[in-house]
């Protein structure tokens, strides 16, 4: 699992590495039982402070994802490929709506980050 960081976007960075492992979990490429790599080890690899990382992983944590143990680390506890697939279904539905009400892409995305 590559992750990596931008320190000049809007996101904290680690909300960017909790969205990041997020994203993996919902694909499948990380799977329920795996480990996640240490804080220190993460921490040195993307080059922010280990705390970053350990707020990052506390927030998945608190979404249900991810299990902390002192001394053993962080454990995938649910893994959300069905979900990923779910919404991917769902993206190509709103897509087709859009289409069908002749709403560009451009448009659609501004609609979804909530520019308009």
């Amino acid at each position: 699992m590559l992750i990596t960081v931008d320190p000049s976007a809007r996101a904290t960075l680690a909300d960017q590495i909790a969205a990041q492992v997020r994203l993996a979990i919902a694909r499948g490429e990380l799977r329920t039982g795996e480990r996640l790599p240490p804080a220190r080890d993460l921490a040195a690899s993307v080059d922010v402070n280990v705390h970053t990382v350990l707020r990052a992983y506390a927030r998945l944590q608190e979404d249900g994802l991810i299990e902390l143990r002192r001394g053993r680390g962080a454990t995938v506890i649910r893994s959300g490929h069905a979900s990923f697939d779910q919404l991917r279904s769902l993206v190509a539905e709103l897509r087709n709506q859009a289409e069908i009400l002749g709403v560009t892409l451009d448009d659609l995305l501004t609609m979804i980050k909530g520019e308009r």
